[in-house]
């Protein structure tokens, strides 16, 4: 019995592992023409310390999250971002639960910056 919970702990902690890399992994270039806006997902704090140019901060962990983002044309096209890429996830989830059909997670701040070729500022 001990054997068979440390081959499933294992598996587990691999499982993780291999799904937190995927979710972290560095964003393709973005077609950026198309773009409706950019929202970088973080909190006020986070976002006042340095964004993408032009982005909107909309903080995904705050309560009305979900209020804001539905002011927003479901049919534009979004980019969302992060620290990491983990909030954004959860933001891209969250927007395609409330009908938005096209929002990229460009993961974290700097892939979000290589793949949109957009710089990073600070206010």
């Amino acid at each position: 019995m001990n054997r068979l919970l440390k081959k499933l702990s294992v598996a587990f902690v691999a499982l993780f592992t291999i799904l937190g890399l995927a979710a972290c992994a560095p964003a393709q270039p973005i077609d950026m023409a198309s773009v409706t806006a950019v929202i970088d997902v973080r909190s006020a704090s986070e976002f006042a310390a340095g964004h993408l140019q032009g982005a909107m901060n909309i903080d995904v962990e705050s309560a009305v999250f979900a209020d804001e983002v539905s002011k927003l044309d479901k049919s534009g096209t979004y980019i969302v971002y992060c620290h990491s890429g983990r909030r954004a996830g959860v933001a891209k989830d969250t927007m395609a639960s409330l009908g938005f059909t096209n929002v990229t997670n460009a993961g974290g701040y700097q892939d979000a910056s290589d793949a949109t070729k957009l710089p990073l500022v600070t206010n």
